[in-house]
C-alpha cells in the first residue's frame, strides 16, 4: 500500500524505478507515517542499509552531500529526496549535535525522535520494519518518544512534538508530556531553535502549535509571549497575500514581550537583521497608536507611509484597511522637476511643496496635475522665503 501510494507522488515513481530490486533501500520516517494515514508527505526520506553511492547514481541529478551525518539530498524536479546511511548516534552532551556512526536499520529506527517516525518500508518488496509501539501509536494517534533522554539529548524535539500533535491531530503520550515538561528547552544552539520556530510559522495553524508548546514546556517561549493573540486573524486578512505572514504572526505573539528581551531572543535565534527589525517594529505600538488616532486621509498616510505592511496590518482597524486597500497607491502627477521648471527655488522647499500637494490630494482638496502643481509651487515658494 505505501509503495503504491509513493508511486502517485511527484518524483515517487522515479524513486521506485531507481531502487529496482535493491533490497537495501527503505522509505522511512515522516514519508511512511503520512502515507499510512492518508496524508501527502512534503519530502521523500530514504535510508540505505549500506553505501549511498549506488542509489545516488541511479537517481541521477546533482547530489548535495553531508559527510558528517552520512546523508545526501537530491532534487528531482520540484521534489526533494533525502537519503541517509543506516546509522546510530550519540550525544556528547545534552543539546549537542549528534555523533553519527554506521549501524543496522533496526538501530537506525531506534534512535529516531518519536515512535510514529520509526517506521520503514522496503521499496523493493513492501516489507515493513517498525519500533514495537509505532504502528499501534500511529493507529491510536499518539505521539510518544522512543527513550527517556530524548528531550534532554535534543530539546528541539519539544517543537517537533508540538508540531506533529497539532498537525496530525494526535495526543501526546502522558509519559512523553512529563519528559517534555522536565526538559531544558534552551540547552541547544539558538540557530537550531530558530529553525524550528520558522518551521512552526509555516504550519497551517502556527498559533495552535505555540499553544501546544506552551502546554508542554512554557520555558520554550519568552516571558510575555502570547500563543494565540486575538488581533492576529484580522491582521492576516488585512495583509492578504503581500508581506510576510510568518513574521506578522510572530510579531502579533510578541507584542507583550519586553523590547530588550525580544531583541535578545531574536538575535539568539539567528534572525537576519531585516527579519528581526520587522518583528520588532510590527510588535510595538509606534505605528498603531498614531494610525488609530489619525482623522484625515493625509494623517493616515503620514502614520503608515514609512511602516512595514505587517505593522500596519497588525495595527488593524478602518484606518489600516484604508491605507492598505487604497491610500498607499495614491501618487502625484508632478515631480520636483516640474516645480523647478515652473520657477521654484532648488532646495528642501521642493520636497515640502510636493508633500503639501500629496496631502491635499489624499484629502480630495485638489485633483489632477494642474491643481497639484499650483498648490505645490505656492507652498514651495512660501517655504523658500
Amino acid at each position: 500500500m505505501v509503495v503504491a501510494k509513493l508511486a502517485e507522488l511527484p518524483g515517487g515513481q522515479a524513486v521506485i524505478d531507481a531502487v529496482g530490486n535493491d533490497e537495501s533501500v527503505w522509505l522511512v520516517g515522516g514519508a511512511v507515517r503520512d502515507l499510512m494515514i492518508g496524508r501527502t508527505p512534503t519530502e521523500i526520506d530514504l535510508v540505505v542499509d549500506g553505501p549511498l553511492e549506488p542509489m545516488l547514481a541511479r537517481l541521477g541529478g546533482e547530489a548535495e552531500r553531508f559527510e558528517r551525518f552520512g546523508t545526501a539530498t537530491v532534487e528531482l524536479g520540484a521534489v526533494r529526496v533525502d537519503l541517509a546511511c543506516a546509522r546510530t548516534e550519540f550525544y556528547a552532551q545534552p543539546g549537542a549535535l549528534p555523533e553519527v556512526t554506521a549501524a543496522s536499520l533496526d538501530q537506525d529506527l531506534s534512535r529516531r525522535d518519536f515512535t510514529i517516525n520509526a517506521i520503514a518500508v522496503r521499496i523493493s518488496d513492501s516489507v515493513v520494519k517498525a519500533d514495537p509501539a509505532a504502528l499501534a501509536d500511529l493507529q491510536s494517534g499518539t505521539v510518544r518518544v522512543l527513550y527517556e533522554r530524548s528531550f534532554l539529548d535534543d530539546p528541539t524535539r519539544l517543537w517537533r512534538c508540538a508540531r506533529y500533535s497539532t498537525r496530525l491531530g494526535f495526543s501526546v503520550d502522558p509519559q512523553t508530556a512529563a519528559l517534555a515538561a522536565a526538559a531544558t528547552p534552551g540547552a541547544v544552539s539558538g540557530e537550531r531553535i530558530g529553525n524550528e520556530l520558522f518551521l512552526t510559522l509555516r504550519e497551517p495553524r502556527p498559533t495552535a502549535v505555540f499553544l501546544a508548546i506552551e502546554g508542554l514546556n512554557p520555558g520554550a517561549l519568552p516571558e510575555g509571549f502570547c500563543a494565540n493573540p486575538a488581533t492576529l486573524d484580522e491582521a492576516l486578512v488585512l495583509l492578504g497575500n503581500e508581506g510576510r505572514s510568518d513574521l506578522l504572526t510572530l510579531a502579533a505573539c510578541c507584542t507583550g514581550v519586553e523590547l530588550g528581551l525580544l531583541t535578545r531572543w531574536l538575535g539568539y535565534l539567528g534572525f537576519s537583521a531585516h527579519d528581526r527589525d520587522l518583528v520588532l517594529v510590527a510588535s510595538r505600538w509606534v505605528t498603531g497608536a498614531p494610525l488609530r488616532r489619525a482623522k484625515s486621509r493625509a494623517e493616515i498616510a503620514a502614520a503608515a507611509r514609512s511602516a512595514p505592511l505587517e505593522a500596519v496590518a497588525l495595527a488593524g482597524g478602518t484606518n489600516a484597511a484604508l491605507w492598505l486597500d487604497e491610500l498607499r497607491y495614491v501618487r502625484l502627477e508632478i515631480s520636483g522637476d516640474d516645480l523647478l521648471e515652473a520657477g521654484a527655488t532648488p532646495g528642501p522647499a521642493i520636497g515640502e511643496g510636493l508633500a503639501h500637494a500629496l496631502a491635499l490630494t489624499l484629502n480630495g482638496a485638489v485633483v489632477g496635475r494642474d491643481q497639484q502643481l499650483d498648490v505645490a509651487l505656492e507652498r514651495a515658494r512660501e517655504a523658500a522665503r
